[in-house]
C-alpha cells in the first residue's frame, strides 16, 4: 500500500482496525449463540469497516479535509483499484458461465466419469477442478454438495467424510485459482505475477492433495457401489473454464483472460439458446453486483490501511513481530502467523489477506523474503483456517446441505479435514526446505526495483 510511516510507531493507530475486527467478529459470535444461520456473514463487512474508518477520523490528528485526503489516497491506490476491477470481471465471468449451464456441465461431466467405488476421492478431485476453474469455494460447495450428499446417502458413504472431501477440494481449488479473490488479493498486495504465485503455491498444495486422495481411496469406499444416472452435460459448455485456465497459466493479462472468458461463455450460451444478448449483458451486471461487498470492503480497507500506516500503526506492529524474527525463515513464519490469526478473527480469507498484505510486504523488504513465497503463504494460511473454522461460511454451507439427511454439525466434519491438515504440514515444511521454488527462476529479488515499481 505505502511505505511505513517515519513517525513514531503508535499502537493506538491500530485501534480502527481492531474496532472493525471486533464488531465483525462480535456480531458473528452473538448471532451464532442466537442460532442464526451463517451468523458470521449477517453483519455486512463494509459497514463494519466503515465504523472503523469513523474511529480513525476521530482519533487521528489533522483536519477533516486532511484525513479525508489521506483516506481517499489509500482507496485510490493503483493496486487497490486494480484488485477491485478484477473482482468485477471475475464475478461477471462466473455468473455468465453459470447462467449458460457451464457449472452443471462441469459437475455432471466429472461425476459421470468417476467409478462409483472411487466416488469420495472423485468428489475431492471434482471440487478441486471446479474451484480452480470458477475461483469460488462457496460456489463449488453449493454446486457439488447436493449431488454429493444424495450420492453418499444412496451408496452408504460416510456423510461427514463426503462433506470433508468437498470442502477440502474446494479450498484446494480456491487457493490455486487465478480468478479467486484470495489469489487476486495476495498477488496484488505483494506485487507479483499470478503465474509465479501459482507455481510456488502449486508445489506446496499438490503433495497434500495427492495424499488426501490416497486416504479417501482407502477410507472412502461405499458399502454398495451404484451407478450414477441422469447426469446430463455438454462438453462445449466446459470450454469457457478451460479457456480461462489456459490463458491465465500462459501468462495473459488477467483482464484480457476474464474478458475472453466472458465472451466465449456468452457466445456458447447464445448458440445453445440458454442466453440472448440481453440476458448475457444482465448476467455480466449481476456478476458485478455479486462482487459489490468485496469491492466496497477492499476500497475502504485500502483507505483505512493507509491511514493506519501513515499514523504509525503498522510500524508498531512490525516492531513487535520483529522481536521473534531473526531472518528470512522466521519472517516467513511471521507472515503465515498474521494471515492465520486475521482469518480466525474475521472468518473471511480474502479480508484477512487484504488486512495483512501490507505487513507481509514490509517483512519481505526487511528480511528479503521472496514476495512470490509471501503471496503463497498469505493465501495458503488464510485458506487453511477458512476451511477449518466451524463458523466459516464453507463448512457451514456444506453442513447445511445435510439438514434433511444426517444433520451433521461442523464438529463432525473438522476431524476429517485431512487436506487442510496436510497443507499446513507441507506449508511449514516449505519454509525450512524451500522445494516449492523448483518451478520458478532462482534469483536474488531486486527489492529496490520491486518497491519502486509496485
Amino acid at each position: 500500500m505505502s511505505e511505513l510511516s517515519k513517525k513514531d510507531p503508535k499502537g493506538l493507530a491500530l485501534l480502527p482496525l481492531l474496532v472493525f475486527i471486533g464488531i465483525y467478529l462480535g456480531a458473528g459470535l452473538v448471532l451464532d449463540m442466537q442460532g442464526m444461520d451463517m451468523a458470521f456473514y449477517q453483519f455486512p463487512s463494509p459497514v463494519a469497516i466503515l465504523i472503523g474508518v469513523v474511529v480513525a477520523f476521530i482519533i487521528f490528528k489533522g483536519t477533516i479535509e486532511e484525513k479525508f485526503s489521506m483516506f481517499v489516497k489509500g482507496c485510490g491506490h493503483e493496486n487497490v483499484l486494480t484488485m477491485c476491477f478484477i473482482y468485477l470481471f471475475a464475478g461477471a465471468f462466473a455468473t455468465v458461465a453459470k447462467n449458460m449451464g457451464g457449472v452443471d456441465s462441469v459437475v455432471n461431466w466429472g461425476l459421470s466419469i468417476i467409478p462409483a467405488e472411487y466416488i469420495t476421492a472423485g468428489l475431492f478431485i471434482m471440487a478441486a477442478f471446479i474451484a480452480v476453474a470458477t475461483g469460488t469455494s462457496m460456489g463449488t460447495i453449493g454446486a457439488v454438495g447436493p449431488i454429493a450428499i444424495a450420492t453418499a446417502q444412496r451408496a452408504g458413504l460416510s456423510p461427514a467424510l463426503v462433506v470433508a472431501a468437498i470442502v477440502g477440494g474446494a479450498m484446494f481449488g480456491d487457493n490455486l485459482s487465478v480468478i479467486s479473490d484470495t489469489t487476486i488479493a495476495a498477488t496484488k498486495t505483494q506485487g507479483v505475477n499470478m503465474s509465479d504465485k501459482f507455481k510456488v503455491n502449486f508445489m506446496i498444495a499438490l503433495p497434500p492433495a495427492i495424499i488426501t486422495i490416497v486416504l479417501l481411496l482407502m477410507f472412502g469406499q461405499p458399502d454398495h457401489p451404484i451407478p450414477l444416472e441422469n447426469l446430463e452435460f455438454s462438453v462445449i459448455k466446459i470450454i469457457p473454464y478451460l479457456v480461462v485456465l489456459i490463458l491465465a497459466l500462459a501468462g495473459f493479462n488477467v483482464f484480457l483472460t476474464l474478458g475472453i472468458g466472458i465472451l466465449v461463455a456468452g457466445i456458447i450460451g447464445i448458440g445453445y439458446g440458454d442466453l440472448n444478448v440481453l440476458t448475457w449483458a444482465q448476467g455480466i451486471y449481476s456478476g458485478f453486483n455479486g462482487m459489490i461487498e468485496i469491492f466496497l470492503l477492499s476500497l475502504m480497507a485500502g483507505g483505512l490501511a493507509h491511514m493506519v500506516t501513515e499514523n504509525g500503526g503498522l510500524e508498531w506492529l512490525i516492531r513487535k513481530i520483529k522481536r521473534f524474527i531473526r531472518g528470512e525463515k522466521t519472517a516467513e513464519i511471521g507472515i503465515a502467523t498474521i494471515s492465520s490469526l486475521a482469518d480466525c478473527a474475521i472468518a473471511n480469507n480474502t479480508i484477512a489477506i487484504i488486512i495483512t498484505g501490507g505487513i507481509a510486504r514490509e517483512l519481505c523488504e526487511k528480511y528479503h523474503v521472496d514476495p512470490r513465497k509471501s503471496a503463497s503463504l498469505l493465501d495458503i494460511w488464510a485458506c487453511i483456517f477458512q476451511g477449518f473454522l466451524p463458523y466459516g461460511a464453507q463448512i457451514l454451507l456444506a453442513v447445511s446441505l445435510t439438514a434433511d439427511t444426517s444433520k451433521l454439525s461442523p464438529l463432525d466434519v473438522i476431524p476429517l479435514l485431512w487436506y487442510q491438515m496436510l497443507l499446513a504440514l507441507f506449508a511449514i515444511l516449505s519454509i525450512f526446505i524451500p522445494y516449492d521454488r523448483l518451478l520458478i527462476k532462482k534469483h536474488p529479488w531486486n527489492f529496490k526495483t520491486w518497491k519502486a515499481e509496485k
